[in-house]
């Protein structure tokens, strides 16, 4: 599970295993999660997040999708 990015309290990362599917990042803070695609960036789903914190978690994908874009790259080119 590598992690890309810490954030506050939210951790960014992706699975290993879901290099088959198209670009996204899980967000994790406490027990809540959420799963955002980042080509063009919006909710996949989410659990326990209220929808103000969602909007504030999907600017900040907005804000480096980039980087999470160029990680995603890198691990997943091999």
């Amino acid at each position: 599970m590598p992690t890309i990015a810490d954030m506050g309290p939210y951790k960014f990362f992706f699975y290993s295993a879901e290099g088959t599917e198209p670009p996204h990042v899980h967000v994790r803070r406490d027990r809540a999660v959420a799963k955002f695609w980042i080509m063009p960036v919006h909710l996949a789903y989410s659990r326990r997040f209220s929808d103000h914190e969602l909007l504030s978690i999907q600017k900040l994908v907005e804000e480096n999708q980039d980087k999470f874009m160029e990680v995603w790259n890198d691990y997943f080119s091999d």
